[in-house]
């Protein structure tokens, strides 16, 4: 069960994945996207917001219509397809690796009265870690469900888990377990 006060991000994902090594993320990106949409269902169901944190690709406008296009192709068309954002989720652009830094995340979060979140996306050992950093510092309970993050590299998505728990003390799970408690 997730505690009350919860909201989920999904950071990254609207990704065109055209970089060195955009193909292996994107071959391990695909494995989180049914675990994403799971979080996603239940966090609707029970009125937890989803907010979409991004890369701006250059576009520099909190447009999902404009990024989404600018990531489709064939590499990233069966993750961001069924991952995009709907009606009802906030989405925010970010112009550095943290979903914190020179965003409305942190204000959005006081907002919503939120305490405890959900960090989802990619790379996990960069942009989740990162901004699980900033949440961590900013007094929010983090939970990193192991099988919602992804990296290049499995060794570095392991070491990402690793730091997030021992040293940010995140709860580290896999979704089918969060969705239990």
């Amino acid at each position: 069960m997730i505690p009350k006060n919860t909201a989920l991000l999904v950071i990254d994902i609207m990704n065109p994945f055209d970089f060195s090594h955009g193909e292996t993320l994107a071959e391990h990106t695909k494995k989180i996207v049914k675990p994403i949409n799971d979080l996603r269902r239940y966090c609707k169901e029970n009125d937890h917001p989803v907010i979409y944190i991004n890369d701006h690709y250059e576009l520099w406008k909190a447009d999902l219509k404009l990024i989404y296009e600018k990531c489709r192709n064939q590499t990233s068309a069966d993750i961001i397809t069924p991952l995009r954002p709907s009606e009802d989720d906030y989405f925010l652009i970010k112009p550095k690796h943290s979903a914190f830094y020179g965003t409305a995340l942190n204000t959005l979060l006081h907002h919503l009265s939120i305490k405890n979140i959900i960090l989802t996306g990619i790379a996990g050992n960069i942009c989740v870690l990162f901004t699980a950093n900033d949440a961590y510092m900013r007094e929010f309970t983090l939970y990193v469900p192991k099988n919602a993050i992804a990296s290049v590299s499995e060794d570095d998505n392991h070491y990402a888990l690793t730091m997030m728990k021992n040293v940010l003390k995140a709860t580290i799970d896999d979704t089918g377990a969060l969705l239990q408690h």
